[in-house]
């Protein structure tokens, strides 16, 4: 079994960024209602977002972040491809759907694509590529492609008289 939490980096620095914001304002004007609740929101979020786990066993990769908030959770048999990949800016961090499929990251460009059956596609952030792909390429079973049929050989005929 593989199980690894990548830390949400990025989003500590914006929460404390922002938490010095509210300190000041704090400071400055008191703890008045609405400034408690929005230090209280930063707090939440910082607990649901910290990180973010992937873990593979015999039959199922699953992923959540925090405490095991919005994630999900697929069967290796519907998995068809595991390639190491780079995110860049324009896939963020969070959980969107970009042109590449589902994104879930939480800090750097380091990322695992997954992609499905149907065609569908999951990248997963994480900062340890080499050993999510490790855990995933034994238990895949990569798509066969049909037998090549052989090509009749086309008859041409020449109506020209």
């Amino acid at each position: 079994m593989y199980q690894h939490k990548q830390y949400a980096v990025f989003i500590f620095f914006v929460l404390a960024w922002i938490g010095g914001f509210v300190a000041l304002a704090w400071n400055l004007i008191g703890a008045d209602a609405p400034l408690m609740i929005f230090a209280g929101i930063l707090v939440l979020v910082g607990f649901l977002f910290h990180g973010l786990t992937i873990k593979v066993d015999e039959t199922h990769i699953s992923w959540a972040f925090g405490p095991g908030v919005a994630g999900q959770k697929l069967a290796l048999e519907d998995i068809v491809d595991v390639k190491a990949v780079q995110n860049s800016y324009r896939h963020g961090i969070g959980m969107r759907i970009t042109h590449d499929g589902w994104i879930y990251t939480v800090s750097g460009f380091s990322a695992v694509q997954l992609t499905l059956k149907d065609g569908s596609q999951y990248r997963l952030g994480t900062n340890d590529q080499a050993g999510l792909v490790a855990a995933l390429e034994d238990k895949i079973t990569p798509v066969e492609m049909p037998a090549a049929e052989p090509q009749a050989k086309l008859r041409t005929q020449n109506n020209m008289i």
